[in-house]
């Protein structure tokens, strides 16, 4: 009964934990709650910010793994608390009288560390005063007033675990004392503990063959022995009710009859154990020496590391009793492979947000397992699991259902060839009946055979008359069939004389069409290029009106630089008569004339520069003009009329061209006055005493 009442209990957490997944668990409920508040009273209609959705969700993904984690403790701590309670029950009725429940509530709220009411046993089992406790009146209690008050880390699983393996070993762990092979109470309470957290969540627990021999190999890989699996085959077939699973007495029987540990020291066996203990139990990744570089005085100590999905410890020995640090594993943590120096070899290190710890292993090897077995810490801390042999767990029963369900289509399948083979020899019986039906109907195939050759022969003599009259009339068709043959052969030529003169009406109508094309493309040309001339003479003048304005700035430079030479003559005529001011201002004269000379000069270059670009563009190409070779003859040339632009902006080019060579006699006659009267001055200048 209570078997049935924790299977009633598990569902009840399993929709539990469905409810809290959903909702993202109690506590994310509750801030949902009061976020959805919170947004009523916002002022603004837009609601929280993608930041705090960020936060939410991540808080609410938190509370999913924590409310995923409170499942598991509490079904952990069901399994050995089923142990207690079925030793209490001594008559196997599923009933325990109340006062061993008090017992067992008060040592359980005990190790748990929390408070015990005991008024609450009493009110709630006040209607039971008569008569025993059922199992069902006592789960309520339990979920209600210990599980539900229970916090991971406030607590050693461990003490729960040897309370209830002391109830239960009084009365259903009973070794034989004369027995050679006998394990000691602490190893049996550890296999105990192995059984229960690798048995299925189904009460009774049992523990799977696979399970079994899963946990055999682990212990023979911490003995540095090689698992044979013949004498666990052989106990499974002993009996077929074992192949379901084992009870955890059974599996304590099996290892002191000394079968599978055979020829094996105790002692070994022992370490062998509680090292398999410490790994799946006790979520211990990798134990061993390392050596460690300190943080503050940099020397290297030998210290025993002991890694854990959360954290990483080290001790100062391996009995685990002084602890020198412990470094907390996240997703910010990381770890590297450093080079060999300081006289230490296989060196790695571990970062951590605030600090770098560098570690030695013995060889390569240890240090590539040290590595691996912290990068995965950190993988199931940043999945948000806290045991990486309850996820090994879960995915070898997904392995086995699996398994379970290819068997199972393996089995359909049988039946169903079965029942196909079943088919065929059915299907086999009707043929040879059907068989027999045909040597019946060959008979009388026989004779319907006889009857239709009879008929077949008058047929054959009526279709003899009917050939002869069918081959005269042949001969008179192919008679008719040559004239027509003449006939149509005559019609083919007349075609053929057809076809020939459309080709050639084609091919006439095709150049008809070509050479249009040809003189409506060659009018686009030529409307193209009157059109790229008019526009070549808009340039043109004005290119024209820009220069005339130039010529025009430019006299007006030339005629202030005239005023300023004759302002700078009259200063020389006064220097003549003030011979000391003329000494101190004529090289302050001498600059300004050489600068006037040179903007003359480059006047005169830009004015030059700008005729040669104009003559160049007085000669505008007219369409379909074409340069005469010089084998022509000169009757070929023909004098321009007065209307061609061409000639008119080419007479007026010579004539800006005689302007400028004016301008420049007359700006070279200027400057060679200058020069004079500055010989002058200067002649002036030393004769003077």
């Amino acid at each position: 009964m209570f078997a049935k009442s924790f299977q009633k209990n598990k569902k009840l957490e399993e929709q539990k934990e469905f409810t809290l997944k959903n909702l993202g668990g109690k506590n994310n409920y509750a801030q949902i709650s009061n976020r959805a508040e919170h947004v009523c009273v916002l002022p603004s209609p837009w609601g929280p910010c993608q930041q705090q959705r960020e936060e939410e969700e991540s808080q609410r993904r938190k509370s999913e793994n924590n409310a995923a984690a409170d499942m598991d403790l509490r079904s952990e701590l069901l399994k050995s608390i089923w142990y207690g309670f079925s030793a209490l029950d001594l008559e196997k009725s599923g009933k325990v009288s109340k006062s061993q429940l008090k017992v067992l509530s008060h040592n359980l709220c005990t190790v748990l560390s929390i408070p015990h009411d005991p008024v609450a046993l009493e009110e709630h089992f006040r209607d039971d005063d008569d008569g025993p406790v059922s199992s069902q009146g006592y789960m309520p209690y339990l979920n209600k007033y210990i599980l539900d008050k229970v916090v991971e880390g406030s607590f050693q699983k461990e003490n729960v675990d040897e309370l209830c393996w002391t109830l239960t070993a009084k009365k259903n762990y009973q070794p034989k004392k004369n027995s050679s092979f006998v394990l000691p109470d602490k190893d049996a309470f550890r296999l105990w503990c192995l059984f229960n957290f690798l048995s299925e969540d189904k009460y009774p627990l049992v523990m799977v063959p696979d399970e079994v021999e899963y946990l055999l190999k682990k212990m023979c890989t911490a003995m540095s022995i090689e698992f044979c699996g013949v004498e666990l085959e052989d106990f499974f077939s002993q009996d077929s009710v074992q192949q379901s699973g084992i009870t955890v007495w059974t599996f304590l029987e099996m290892m002191n009859s000394g079968k599978i540990t055979r020829g094996i020291e105790m002692g070994i066996i022992s370490m062998a154990i509680e090292e398999v203990y410490r790994e799946i139990v006790g979520d211990v990744l990798k134990e061993g020496y390392l050596w460690k570089k300190g943080q503050l005085r940099r020397n290297w100590k030998e210290r025993w590391f002991t890694l854990r999905p959360s954290n990483l410890s080290y001790y100062t020995g391996e009995d685990r009793k002084d602890c020198q640090g412990n470094i907390a594993l996240d997703g910010n943590c990381c770890v590297e492979v450093l080079p060999d120096r300081d006289g230490k070899r296989c060196m790695f290190c571990l970062k951590t947000l605030s600090k770098t710890y560098e570690m030695s292993a013995s060889d390569t090897k240890q240090r590539q397992e040290w590595t691996a077995a912290i990068q995965t810490a950190i993988r199931l801390h940043v999945e948000g699991k806290k045991s990486l042999h309850k996820d090994l767990k879960q995915k070898r029963r997904e392995q086995r259902e699996q398994r379970e369900k290819r068997k199972q289509a393996k089995e359909e399948e049988l039946q169903r060839l079965r029942a196909l083979q079943e088919e065929r020899e059915r299907k086999l019986a009707e043929l040879e009946l059907l068989k027999e039906a045909q040597k019946q109907a060959q008979s009388l195939l026989e004779k319907d055979e006889q009857r239709r050759r009879q008929q077949h022969e008058q047929l054959q003599q009526a279709l003899e008359v009917q050939l002869r009259e069918a081959e005269e009339a042949r001969v008179s068709m192919q008679a008719e069939m040559a004239l027509k043959e003449e006939e149509a052969e005559r019609q083919r030529k007349r075609i053929q004389e057809l076809e020939e003169m459309q080709k050639r009406l084609e091919e006439a109508l095709q150049q008809e069409i070509k050479a249009r094309l040809d003189e409506e493309a060659f009018r686009y040309a030529q409307a193209g290029l009157l059109a790229e001339e008019e526009d070549k003479m808009k340039a043109l003048m004005s290119l024209q009106e820009e220069q005339e304005e130039y010529i025009l700035k430019t006299e007006r430079e030339k005629q202030e630089l005239k005023q300023e030479m004759e302002a700078k003559s009259r200063s020389l005529e006064e220097a003549q008569r003030q011979l000391e001011e003329v000494r101190a201002n004529r090289h302050r004269v001498d600059q300004d004339v050489v600068a006037a000379q040179r903007k003359l000069r480059q006047a005169s270059t830009n004015v030059k520069h700008w005729n040669v670009q104009m003559n160049r563009l007085m000669r505008p190409i007219g369409p379909g003009e074409k340069r005469p070779s010089l084998g022509s003859s000169y009757s070929s040339f023909q004098i321009p009329t007065q209307r061609d632009p061409g000639l008119r902006l080419r007479r007026r080019s010579d004539s800006e061209n005689q302007d400028e060579e004016r301008k420049e006699n007359v700006e070279k006659r200027a400057g060679n006055d200058l020069e004079k009267r500055h010989s002058h001055c200067s002649n002036g200048d030393m004769n003077i005493p």
